[in-house]
């Protein structure tokens, strides 16, 4: 019987803390932008919201790139992903129209997991310091690409061609922002650039992570726990969310 090898509680807590900011920044988005509360300090155009939002995200994306090298069996977890997040779209379609998911998060993660499974020959023969890097300048000069630049946040080096994005090929990340939206939106195009980012930085620090395992310290034992769990508490977070502020609000309101 081959053992288990002891899990990286470093990234299970990192993962973690990524997860409770998560349930509290979808907890107050409910509150706000659906129940209809106002909040002196919860604006999500406000740039201390966006790094916020960006920082959750950057962190699911890169541990899971991070994590990839570590499965046993990558496409087996991809295709398990790929049906969550078509339940999620279903279940938003048909329950919350209005915050309809068509390629967020976890449709990115599916298609990155496949995708990286697929070329794994290929992406191998890439020196690892120089995928990493590689990977970072791509990721940093398509950031902007889905809404027709190339550049980062608010830097725009180049405007791209509109005919670019006729096609509305969304989930590629060359959407037609005129008929397209998406509460979650995260495609392939520049978000698979981060998640190598993290699959690279595995090639490069993945031994001295690997020496570092083992039982977490007591204190972040839960944190761990709950890192080691990301993708049951995502499925089920938004229903348990929402249904506790249905409830408050309806007691406020009465």
């Amino acid at each position: 019987m081959t053992e288990k090898k002891p899990r990286i509680w470093q990234a299970d807590a990192l993962r973690g803390l990524a997860l409770l900011n998560m349930l509290v920044y979808h907890g107050m988005y409910d509150w706000v932008y659906v129940f209809g509360h106002p909040s002196g300090w919860y604006n999500i155009f406000a740039l201390g919201c966006h790094v916020w939002q960006q920082y959750i995200c950057w962190s699911f994306i890169l541990l899971s790139g991070f994590s990839i090298s570590m499965a046993r069996r990558p496409w087996k977890n991809g295709l398990i992903v790929a049906g969550c997040a078509i339940v999620l779209t279903v279940v938003t379609a048909v329950a919350m129209p209005s915050e309809l998911i068509l390629f967020g998060v976890l449709h990115l993660n599916a298609c990155a997991v496949l995708l990286t499974w697929l070329l794994h020959r290929g992406l191998e023969k890439v020196p690892a310091g120089v995928g990493l890097v590689g990977s970072a300048v791509l990721f940093l000069l398509t950031n902007q690409l889905p809404y027709g630049y190339l550049g980062f946040e608010g830097l725009h080096l180049v405007r791209l061609p509109a005919a670019l994005y006729r096609a509305n090929l969304f989930w590629l990340g060359l959407p037609d922002l005129t008929r397209f939206s998406s509460a979650d939106y995260f495609p392939i195009f520049p978000w698979l650039f981060l998640f190598w980012v993290g699959y690279f930085a595995w090639r490069c620090f993945g031994r001295a992570a690997r020496a570092h395992a083992g039982t977490a310290p007591a204190p972040l034992r839960p944190l761990c726990a709950v890192g080691s769990r990301t993708l049951l508490i995502y499925m089920l977070h938004q229903p348990v969310i929402f249904g506790a502020l249905w409830v408050a609000d309806a007691l406020l309101r009465s």
